[in-house]
């Protein structure tokens, strides 16, 4: 039985509807940032060795070539003796575990591995957390620069560091407080840093958004500010400001089994459709809404079925959301790597625009943008078990009204022209992702096969 669906309001108008708060002025990130983290498959065993070889993969398989440049080194690159908190520096910093990230000469590993990623024409990131090390206040190591020590900024709070702990928080208002994090970014600029994850921020921990927002300005280095995760929406105004991106719910990996496989479930992945249209509003350029990894590249062991990984990218790229990708890239699935290097599907996700959600109902959800004059770029969602038609009116789509209008479907390449209604059979748990571009009377009509 067709499935058709009607849209209640057209996309131009609810493309008007967008948040007042300004973006991140920082230059850093004007497109969705693409690349690799560490934790979805490498998660408590990351190592030099073991990162390099992403970084590598990430080149010889193709994906930097259509923009997948970020290595993201996630937790556990810090050495971390217990409770007491990460091991840290004369200056209360966290030092890199030598054991995973040997030093090479004078340079430390954290460094020497930065170095080796740009070698290779990409860029890096590291992961921190809110706060200052329980063994910097109780060393009361100094605060470079000045006459302060550690344990003249630090509250009696503790800070969320999700695996090592002993993080405490810090007074803002206490002398030395923004010395202490402006000495923290130099160095990781100095170690060749682009990109910085603030992982465990929640709603109490804006004094640190706000610091570390200013001290990687100072750093005169353009690095990038991510915040991590599970965010309030009702802050939506202050992430923006602050940050190039932030992470809207809870990790995507199912922590199904002992091992990193599989890296998540259908589940996780479908509770963003509800984030996707919720956050919608505050995204735009240098300032992203981040639904987590993109769980694709390792063929059955990613947990999802073929129809379902190509939800998910298209479910990002129609969001205009980071594609950081989860699965080792030393061992990519031949479909997948398809699936990942289609440049149709990334420039939807590059345009920076998230589109809205049009139609949401128990079977079937519809979003849709705008990216360039006289076009629109549609995903037909298929939310059941079974295969569905699912179409939408074209006269709804606010495109120029010429009578017909080429179809292109983004992961087949095929294109036809038509007119009236939009859609076709969806897989289950599946997508359309179609490009709907208004055809001006006179002009060429040839269609193109599907590829291959």
């Amino acid at each position: 039985m067709r499935a058709c669906i009607g849209w209640a309001i057209g996309v131009a108008a609810l493309l008007a509807a967008t948040s007042c708060a300004s973006a991140e002025a920082n230059g850093v990130g004007l497109t969705p940032p693409m690349g690799w983290s560490s934790w979805d498959f490498l998660r408590h065993d990351p190592t030099e060795a073991a990162v390099e070889a992403e970084a590598e993969a990430m080149v010889t398989s193709g994906l930097a070539s259509v923009g997948y440049r970020d290595v993201n080194l996630d937790d556990y690159w810090y050495a971390c003796p217990g409770p007491q908190g990460p091991d840290v520096d004369r200056y209360g910093r966290w030092i890199p575990n030598p054991a995973l990230f040997p030093s090479q000469g004078a340079v430390n590993g954290i460094a020497a591995t930065a170095g080796y990623v740009h070698h290779l024409g990409l860029r890096f990131g590291i992961y921190i957390t809110p706060g200052i090390s329980e063994q910097a206040v109780a060393q009361r190591t100094a605060i470079e620069g000045t006459r302060f020590t550690a344990n003249q900024i630090a509250t009696r709070t503790p800070e969320r560091n999700y695996n090592c702990h002993g993080m405490v928080g810090i007074d803002y208002a206490k002398p030395g407080a923004q010395a202490f994090i402006d000495s923290w970014a130099d160095e990781l600029a100095s170690w060749g840093v682009d990109e910085v994850k603030l992982d465990g921020v929640g709603r109490s921990d804006l004094g640190d958004v706000r610091a570390w927002s200013q001290a990687l300005r100072q750093t005169h280095r353009p690095i990038g500010l991510e915040l991590s995760n599970n965010l309030p929406i009702s802050d939506a105004p202050d992430w923006q400001r602050y940050a190039n991106g932030w992470r809207t719910g809870p990790d995507i990996d199912c922590y199904c089994s002992t091992t990193s496989y599989p890296l998540t479930n259908w589940g996780n992945v479908a509770r963003r459709f509800d984030e996707v249209a919720a956050w919608a509003p505050y995204g735009r350029p240098g300032a992203f809404n981040d639904y987590d990894s993109v769980e694709v590249g390792n063929g059955v062991n990613d947990g999802l079925t073929a129809p379902q990984r190509q939800t998910q990218l298209s479910l990002w790229a129609l969001a205009a959301a980071p594609l950081i990708l989860g699965a080792d890239l030393t061992h990519l699935d031949p479909l997948d790597r398809s699936y990942l290097l289609n440049r149709q599907v990334i420039a939807v996700d590059q345009d920076a625009i998230d589109a809205r959600r049009i139609v949401h109902t128990s079977t079937a959800q519809l979003f849709a943008k705008h990216d360039r004059p006289g076009d629109a770029v549609v995903g037909l969602f298929n939310t059941t078990s079974a295969p569905r038609s699912l179409t939408v009116d074209q006269a709804q789509l606010d495109l120029p009204q010429t009578g017909r209008d080429r179809i292109t479907n983004l992961w087949t390449g095929a294109s036809r022209l038509t007119g009236g209604r939009v859609g076709g059979t969806v897989a289950p748990d599946g997508v359309l992702l179609l490009r709907v571009t208004a055809v001006a009377r006179g002009a060429p009509t040839g269609a193109t096969a599907p590829r291959q």
